[in-house]
């Protein structure tokens, strides 16, 4: 077990780095290579982003959720503490296909707090144990694999797991979330019908980024449990 720690480990490269690598870069580009392409094509409404997500709010009956400005590119997210919608610049003031989806789909995260979704509720209450468990997993993992402590190693992936099981279930969180937004941008006039699949190439293509982070974390936690002999019977 010293070679993991002490020497490239061909098995963690073939089986976990360089897929999971793949994948995460085959995710940016097709988010980086949709939003270049719709961030190009007007929304028919003329609306800015903050504009949309200020309308779709509104029609939900949600009047407690601010909207503000946030810093760096693509930086967009709902903070439910705060009740706060934060919008990159290109999304607060674009008046693109790209904008209006992305400040919906942030939008989708504050009606699913409004209305206490369970997946949401789920993944906020496993936030804090992750974030443990990333902090905390691979240090007590590198010393229990070290000492060949195998309570440490399963302490260590049972805090890893954790993690993985954050990434799991925010998966259905963030789907359900684009898939709100897309409704209510043709219920609340934001967009036409016809304007609807372009929306969906882009807030499709963010989904990947999480699903190629899930499967990462999971061919991790894999080949920590098969190398620990969890998995498989064997340790080495």
């Amino acid at each position: 077990m010293l070679a993991f720690l002490y020497t490239w480990d061909p098995t963690y490269l073939l089986f976990v780095m360089l897929p999971a690598g793949l994948l995460a870069l085959w995710a940016q580009f097709k988010v980086k290579s949709a939003y270049a392409q719709m961030s190009r094509r007007p929304v028919s409404s003329g609306m800015t982003g903050a504009q949309a997500a200020q309308r779709i709010l509104e029609a939900h009956g949600i009047y407690h959720v601010g909207i503000e400005p946030a810093r760096g590119f693509l930086s967009d997210h709902y903070d439910p503490r705060h009740k706060v919608l934060r919008l990159s610049p290109e999304v607060f003031h674009g008046r693109s296909i790209a904008s209006v989806g992305i400040a919906a789909h942030e939008v989708g995260h504050a009606i699913q707090d409004a209305s206490n979704y369970t997946a949401l509720v789920v993944r906020n209450g496993i936030v804090p144990l992750a974030n443990l468990g990333g902090s905390l997993s691979m240090i007590i993992l590198i010393v229990g694999f070290a000492l060949q402590s195998t309570g440490m190693i399963a302490a260590g992936i049972a805090l890893f797991s954790l993690l993985v099981l954050f990434q799991i279930v925010n998966l259905p969180v963030e789907f359900n979330a684009s898939s709100r937004a897309r409704a209510a941008l043709v219920s609340s006039g934001v967009i036409v019908p016809a304007e609807d699949p372009l929306v969906g190439k882009v807030l499709n293509a963010a989904a990947m980024t999480y699903v190629a982070a899930t499967i990462g974390a999971i061919l991790q936690l894999l080949y920590f449990l098969m190398r620990s002999g969890l998995l498989g019977g064997r340790r080495e």
